[in-house]
């Protein structure tokens, strides 16, 4: 591998310095999961998220029914943009 430029190490240090130190308990958990059950733990934190995204949503517009919110919420997490 190449060796990288010094202004590549200074981006990937304060990229790394604006991150949340590691939570080492919460890692030993998941260590201790099976496969599966991390599956579900990411599966459960998505769905905590979404359903955040949903009550965020719903308070700011009030007037859309469930699946308008849910159609926001989708092209909110959705990174592809479809032209109309």
């Amino acid at each position: 591998m190449d060796e990288l430029s010094a202004q590549t190490r200074a981006e990937i240090k304060a990229i790394v310095d604006g991150l949340a130190p590691i939570d080492k308990t919460q890692i030993q958990l998941l260590a201790r999961l099976s496969p599966a059950g991390r599956l579900m733990a990411n599966i459960r934190a998505q769905r905590f998220v979404k359903a955040g995204l949903r009550g965020a949503f719903r308070k700011r517009f009030p007037e859309l029914s469930q699946s308008e919110l849910n159609m926001k919420v989708l092209a909110y997490l959705t990174p592809v943009r479809i032209e109309k």
